[in-house]
């Protein structure tokens, strides 16, 4: 049986080439690491912005006309109202009702989960507040037993599908708290130009589009009603994009003639 051998321990020897070969490798891993890093703060970021500050949403219907139209994107800020559970992506946070609570406004654009499918968001206008009676006598909106005022001024002026022409009757509506804007009357006697009296439960709030002839609000208790407080996702502040309807907003290259102008960072 031979016994171990004693040496030197044995040399290795490394190459210029794969001494660069290595530090290439570490230098694509380190920046392979910057680069996830980068994009985990960004979209870690855009959350924090998203759920605390500001969402964009766009309109996807006329029932706000002519406040807001089709084609509009418009930032909504989170924490006018407080935050809830739908302040959340998917309603994960499980708050009871409202942290950091400041009450909605009559005349505030709001949007909302609708209460009978919280997964949708409506935007609608803050008309009744907690105890409230509203009721809609020959197309005047009432609150309290007082007739709002309502003045009629230029007609809204709009296009269909065939390129005809359509002169809208506008009415500017001002509210008891001094908030004025304009409301479209597309038809004399619409479905719900008289109503009974609504009476706003404690906690809820009557939401309304200023296109009253085309809005499914709470005048229909069976498919919107009384929002609860709870279920307000936010006030819309800003437009900042604006395509025509019949537009895609992701076609820059059509934005010269689709992209209106004149309502870009609009305030509301």
């Amino acid at each position: 049986m031979s016994a171990p051998t004693c040496g030197r321990p044995r040399q290795v020897t490394v190459t210029k080439e794969e001494m660069s070969v290595s530090d290439e490798n570490k230098s694509k891993e380190g920046g392979l690491y910057e680069t996830v890093k980068v994009l985990v703060q960004a979209l870690l970021l855009a959350l924090v912005v998203r759920t605390l500050l500001f969402q964009p949403f766009n309109i996807p219907s006329g029932s706000m006309m002519d406040t807001l139209l089709v084609g509009d994107y418009l930032f909504v800020s989170k924490y006018s109202y407080g935050y809830s559970q739908y302040s959340f992506p998917y309603g994960l946070v499980p708050i009871e009702g409202r942290i950091w609570a400041a009450e909605p406004e009559r005349g505030d654009v709001a949007v909302f989960k609708l209460p009978k499918d919280t997964s949708v968001d409506y935007i609608k206008r803050v008309i009744g507040l907690p105890g409230d009676e509203i009721q809609m006598i020959d197309g005047v909106l009432h609150i309290n037993g007082t007739a709002v005022e309502r003045t009629q001024i230029d007609d809204f002026i709009t296009t269909d599908q065939f390129g005809n022409v359509r002169r809208v009757p506008r009415f500017r509506e001002t509210l008891p708290n001094g908030v004025s804007y304009d409301t479209l009357d597309l038809t004399p006697r619409g479905t719900w130009d008289n109503t009974g009296v609504y009476k706003v439960p404690p906690g809820h709030y009557f939401m309304m589009g200023d296109n009253r002839d085309n809005s499914t609000d709470s005048r229909v208790l069976s498919a919107v009603g009384y929002v609860p407080f709870e279920n307000f996702v936010g006030r819309a502040e800003m437009l900042f994009f604006s395509v025509d309807e019949d537009a895609s907003a992701w076609m820059f290259w059509k934005w010269p003639w689709t992209v209106r102008g004149s309502r870009l960072f609009k305030l509301l």
